[in-house]
Parts: structure tokens; C-alpha cells; sequence
């Protein structure tokens, strides 16, 4: 008698997937916040994390920011960029590895995101029903800039061939 056994796994990206690349990014915002006081609560990283587990989940991911901005100038003091990748060799990185001096004092936290051009080809329905469901409430503005300082890719987080790239950006201090 000969028995064969057959399985198959999907290699489909799902929201739990997706939420372990955000929980990495939330493991970075409360570095962050360990460091430099903010995000202010545990509340707000909860949000930013799923947030970013739906938008990658449905692929309307382009790239999230994270830090310290100067208002005046609008320019970022301390960011941690996340951009959306599909494909590839993706990086699971442990989160962390944070810079512990920016020259944040006094700053707000910030965040910034863009949308996927896929999320820009949904009719305008369904693009204000999916973010008004999200827990981060946005508007629209300029994304800051960054000044002289130096920036540090390499870093990444990723799941079934969908995740992110992180790169650090810290001013010089002025």
C-alpha cells in the first residue's frame, strides 16, 4: 500500500503578516520613545502600528515617517523613514539601533506618510471610506525636508516578500 501526502502552503501576504512588519516598527517607536519622550503614549504607537499594517496589507503603502521636525523650517531633526517593498531579498532585521543624541530638544514628534500609486488609482470613494476606517486620522501637507546631517539605510523588516527598508536620518546639530 503506498500513501502519498500532499500540502500546500499559501504564500499570500495576510494582515497577520503585515502586523508583525508593524510590530518591528512599533518595537522602534518605543525606542524612540524611551530615548526622546515621545511618541506620547502606548496608545498612539498602537495606531501608527496598524495603521501600517492595513495600508501594507491592501499594498497602499508608499513610505511612513517617524520623528522630530523644527516647525519653522520644516525640516527633520530626527527621522525614521519605512518605504514599502515588494519582492526580492527582504531584510528582518531586529528592531532598534537607534540613535541615542539627536538634536531633538524641544521639537514635536512628527509623522508624515505617502500613499502607493495604487492606492492613488482607487476612485476617491473608497480611498476617503478605507483612511477614514484607519486609527491615524491625517491631513495633507508638505512633507519636511532634510537638512545637513547624515543618513542610515541598511535596515529592514519583512514577511512572505513584503515588508519595509528603514533608514535613519539625524541632523547636524546646529
Amino acid at each position: 500500500m503506498t500513501m502519498t501526502l500532499s500540502m500546500t502552503q499559501s504564500a499570500s501576504f495576510t494582515i497577520t503578516d503585515a502586523r508583525y512588519v508593524g510590530a518591528k516598527i512599533g518595537a522602534d517607536l518605543r525606542q524612540l520613545r524611551a530615548l526622546y519622550g515621545q511618541p506620547e503614549n502606548a496608545t498612539k504607537i498602537t495606531d501608527y502600528v496598524e495603521e501600517v499594517a492595513q495600508l501594507l496589507n491592501h499594498g497602499y503603502l508608499d513610505s511612513v515617517s517617524y520623528g522630530f521636525r523644527d516647525p519653522d523650517t520644516n525640516l527633520w531633526k530626527l527621522r525614521l523613514r519605512y518605504r514599502a517593498t515588494l519582492g526580492g531579498h527582504l531584510l528582518d532585521d531586529g528592531p532598534g539601533r537607534l540613535p541615542r543624541t539627536a538634536p531633538v530638544t524641544g521639537l514635536p514628534f512628527y509623522s508624515f506618510l505617502n500613499y502607493s500609486t495604487k492606492f492613488h488609482n482607487l476612485p476617491q470613494a473608497k480611498r476617503t471610506a478605507f483612511t477614514t476606517a484607519l486609527p491615524v486620522n491625517r491631513t495633507t501637507g508638505t512633507e519636511p525636508a532634510t537638512g545637513t546631517g547624515a543618513t542610515t539605510p541598511g535596515h529592514g523588516y519583512g514577511q512572505k516578500g513584503i515588508g519595509v527598508t528603514r533608514d535613519v536620518f539625524v541632523a547636524l546639530d546646529d
